[in-house]
């Protein structure tokens, strides 16, 4: 695949000093500076992303999401092992949610393996944004298989708050402890929905499930570092009301296309002015 030759450089424009940012915003992450002995071996790094997980408000909203999708398993008559192999296989809440309710409504392995497919085509270009920052001269593709399986919308973005600020020799470690240890948090919110699912109501259910879109929102608009980012960012929920007009069933696909060369358009100006 081209997309695991890029140029092991290019993931770190976006962080790179000599651009112009519309906002550059500094977090708290607590990693130890970037030329620490702390850093000298990838166990080190892969212990430093697994305690990364306790410091992003991700981990709590992916931990009630996925006590949702626990519940949704069981009232669908599927069994604790199934859904925790779910949890770990596909790692996607949505994709997730669209395997058991096919599957769950009587469709086919075949129809449900197609469903998933198509949702997670929104998955690639996240994959192909956060590889290149974890390259180097030396890595091999077999290095990135894990974490391009990791790459969901929760490591995405926490992976351009976090990944500045590691070594770049030892950013696959990094995200190996860090996507680990929230499929760890996720298996454990599986098995807590799942025993809960008695109690739990639909209503509570489908509020708990609401919580992943809102925060991965909130969590996308506090990493926007340049103009291009709020631009496509506020043209997406501003277009998305008019493109539903259009009935095409691919609402969030156009406004986010429409939003995104807009905003690529506004960066190309900026950037020959």
């Amino acid at each position: 695949m081209n997309l695991l030759n890029e140029n092991p450089l290019a993931g770190d424009r976006k962080v790179s000093t000599g651009r112009r940012r519309f906002n550059t915003l500094r977090y708290p992450v607590g990693l130890p500076p970037l030329d620490s002995p702390q850093w000298q071996s990838s166990f080190r790094a892969f212990g430093w992303g697994m305690r990364s997980v306790a410091s992003t408000v991700l981990t709590l909203v992916l931990f009630a999401t996925y006590l949702g999708i626990g519940a949704l398993a069981h009232d669908t008559h599927f069994s604790l092992a199934w859904a925790l192999a779910s949890t770990a296989f596909v790692w996607a809440g949505p994709a997730q949610i669209i395997l058991i309710s096919t599957l769950g409504s009587g469709a086919t392995i075949v129809q449900a393996a197609i469903a998933v497919t198509v949702s997670a085509i929104r998955l690639f270009p996240m994959v192909v944004s956060v590889l290149p920052m974890m390259r180097t001269p030396q890595t091999k593709r077999r290095h990135l298989i894990l974490v391009a399986h990791l790459t969901a919308v929760t490591l995405w973005v926490e992976c351009f708050r976090f990944l500045p600020l590691v070594p770049r020799e030892r950013r696959i470690a990094f995200i190996h402890g860090l996507g680990g240890g929230l499929v760890c948090v996720c298996l454990m919110a599986t098995t807590i929905g799942y025993g809960l699912a008695a109690n739990l109501s639909q209503l509570l259910a489908a509020a708990i499930l609401m919580l992943t879109p809102l925060a991965f929102l909130f969590s996308t608009a506090r990493n926007c570092r340049e103009l291009a980012d709020v631009v496509a960012l506020a043209l997406g929920l501003a277009l998305y009301p008019l493109a539903t007009m259009l009935n095409s069933g691919v609402d969030i696909l156009v406004s986010g296309v429409a939003a995104g060369t807009i905003a690529y358009g506004v960066h190309r100006l900026r950037a020959q002015a």
